[in-house]
């Protein structure tokens, strides 16, 4: 039976996609609508491949992602099972209203299309790092921040200039579409539908100045004042202020190994529905763990149930390294649910202001309409340079080559807080994503450490950001480590200040 069905189902999608992932989310899928339930058998390595016409070890590399993940448990000389941890959704009748929602294009949340102003823009300063009067650091250990030295960023020049002087340049310095440009928006759709399992157009798709900016037009498109956000806690500062901004009340959800505390919002749900949900599911910030697949089918399960809107930030989706990174929930998204952003920032550089927003077309319309009132559209020359080393796979190929590098600088950073720094932080080995989060030992002060190391030399968080609910007990001597844009010798510099700035807190 299950052989039938994934035989009608999957389909070789032409994007050039590796099998193995193409089937992986099928089967992902099929768990997801409560077609494959909890417990269930699943056909054997050998079964499948002759069933589909694929090669043995396709199948075998499917089974092992999926065990990594958490979607299916393989039982000695049993077989492979759909994790008997998952919920039962069981089958419903989404597939028929997927099909009218997919022909529809239309959202399962409501949208706002005219909305009033309200409040007061929030005064906090960015405090990531200590601000101290005194000359420029030797070292920073950043949030988690790519290295731009590594950047493809001659090729970007390159390209950059054959537009700007080409027989067309004339068409990318005049104002173009607000939803950026068409090249790379057709370029973007395949990237993602290729690398994220996602089954995206161009019409889906609004290029943006970062993820920043898609999270603050998505926050003026759905939430009116008094509307129920709930964010996560430990969280990310900017995108609270945003919300509070477009005059929202904040529910703070605990973040715990594996990640959202998705029984908080559904006890939410029951008393009041929030207007929207904003999760980190992938290396969530700060924490950098990632929502176990029970917890993502629960909260999609929810967002269909009650019908509020998820906005799915996907900030770092390409750094993962003991598995192939987790599909996003907007590769599962059947009801319309989601707006998935992110941006090449993390990928490329911070600098390079290429950022993206996915949801349904007229979701995008209305974004674009409101973008530009604030930034007429994006800078053209950029988007179709960028466009180009998508096509050409230059972007593709840096990423590749970047994750050596990181995976490399990841192993080193852990090496040295543990021989360096082990008697004053603890931490666990992140599995992915761009920084280390730890966490000081009793009695040691992040905002005192931070400030006695930029009187050293050494710039660092004060970890006073990652908590948005003023005067809550909890300790705060956290720090997040960005390990990527310092190399191993600028690493273990950084830290030998670092220790420096703890000794004052040895001896107690």
């Amino acid at each position: 039976m299950i052989k039938k069905i994934l035989e009608v189902s999957f389909k070789k999608d032409g994007q050039h996609s590796p099998l193995y992932l193409q089937l992986e989310s099928e089967i992902i899928q099929l768990i997801c609508r409560g077609i494959l339930k909890p417990g269930q058998a699943l056909p054997s390595s050998r079964e499948l491949a002759q069933s589909l016409q694929l090669n043995r070890k396709t199948v075998v590399a499917t089974y092992e992602e999926l065990d990594a993940q958490g979607w299916v448990e393989t039982k000695d000389r049993s077989g492979v099972y759909v994790s008997s941890h998952l919920p039962d959704t069981s089958a419903r009748t989404i597939e028929e209203n997927s099909k009218k929602l997919r022909r529809s294009r239309q959202p399962a949340y409501p949208l706002i299309k005219q909305r009033a102003s309200d409040g007061g823009i929030l005064t906090d300063p960015d405090r990531s790092v200590n601000d101290l009067k005194v000359p420029p650091p030797l070292y920073k250990i950043d949030d988690g921040f790519p290295d731009p030295r590594i950047a493809p960023i001659d090729q970007l020049v390159r390209e950059y200039r054959r537009f700007g002087k080409g027989r067309s340049s004339s068409q990318f310095l005049m104002y173009g579409p607000e939803q950026g440009s068409y090249r790379l928006r057709v370029e973007l759709a395949k990237f993602l539908n290729r690398t994220r399992g996602m089954q995206v157009t161009e019409k889906e798709i609004l290029i943006t100045k970062g993820t920043q900016m898609a999270i603050y037009l998505t926050a003026q498109l759905l939430i009116r004042p008094g509307d129920t956000v709930c964010v996560p806690e430990p969280g990310y500062m900017d995108a609270n202020q945003t919300f509070k901004l477009a005059g929202a009340n904040l529910v703070f959800v605990p973040v715990d190994k594996d990640g959202m505390d998705v029984d908080r919002i559904e006890r939410l749900c029951k008393k009041k529905v929030p207007k929207m949900v904003y999760i980190i599911p992938h290396h969530h910030r700060p924490t950098t763990v990632t929502l176990c697949a029970e917890r993502r089918m629960r909260l999609m399960d929810l967002a269909r149930q009650y019908g509020f809107a998820l906005l799915e930030d996907d900030y770092d989706f390409d750094y993962h390294f003991t598995s192939s990174p987790l599909l996003p929930l907007a590769s599962l998204d059947m009801g319309r649910h989601i707006i998935y952003v992110g941006s090449f920032c993390k990928s490329i550089a911070p600098g390079i202001r290429i950022g993206f927003m996915v949801a349904p077309e007229v979701v995008i319309n209305e974004a674009a309409a409101l973008r530009k009132l604030i930034d007429r559209q994006g800078e053209q020359l950029l988007e179709e340079a960028t466009a180009e080393l998508l096509s050409t796979g230059d972007i593709a190929r840096h990423i590749k080559k970047s994750h050596k590098v990181y995976q490399d600088r990841l192993e080193n950073t852990c090496r040295l807080l543990r021989e360096q720094l082990g008697e004053y932080l603890t931490f666990d080995r992140p599995n992915g994503g761009l920084a280390i989060w730890a966490t000081y030992r009793k009695n040691i002060s992040a905002s005192a450490v931070a400030l006695n190391a930029g009187k050293l030399g050494l710039k660092i968080s004060d970890g006073s950001n990652y908590f948005f609910q003023p005067n809550v007990s909890t300790p705060r001597d956290f720090i997040r480590i960005g390990y990527c844009s310092l190399d191993e010798t600028e690493m273990a510099g950084a830290i030998h200040i670092w220790k420096q700035a703890l000794a004052p807190f040895a001896a107690r």
